[in-house]
């Protein structure tokens, strides 16, 4: 193992659950605003997951005020407090990018 992966190995984190793409997540992140530091939700659907290992991105999207908005996460972030499946989704594409363009709301069917 070169260098490059050994610091690569300490930065993956194993306190993040298993979710794939059409799963329902809420991700607890931190904000720091000044010297003061919170905990904000972002609950939506797991449009994409990309890259692997330390690089790895999830995104997730959700409507606020009937407006769409997507938020791409780094899985590995020391910012992300923690992850939390709410709802297991059945989907037969790997990235769900066309719900940005349907005008009603998409449905995703529950997996066991």
């Amino acid at each position: 193992m070169n260098k490059v992966d050994a610091i690569a190995a300490k930065q993956i984190r194993n306190d993040i659950p298993e979710f794939r793409v059409g799963d329902t997540v809420r991700v607890d992140y931190k904000i720091i605003e000044g010297k003061k530091e919170r905990i904000q939700a972002y609950e939506g659907i797991v449009v994409a997951k990309k890259g692997s290992d330390v690089s790895e991105t999830f995104s997730v999207r959700k409507e606020s005020a009937g407006v769409g908005v997507t938020r791409i996460f780094p899985v590995n972030a020391p910012t992300i407090d923690k992850i939390t499946v709410i709802r297991k989704g059945k989907v037969r594409r790997a990235k769900l990018n066309f719900i940005k363009n349907m005008s009603k709301e998409y449905k995703v069917k529950e997996r066991n």
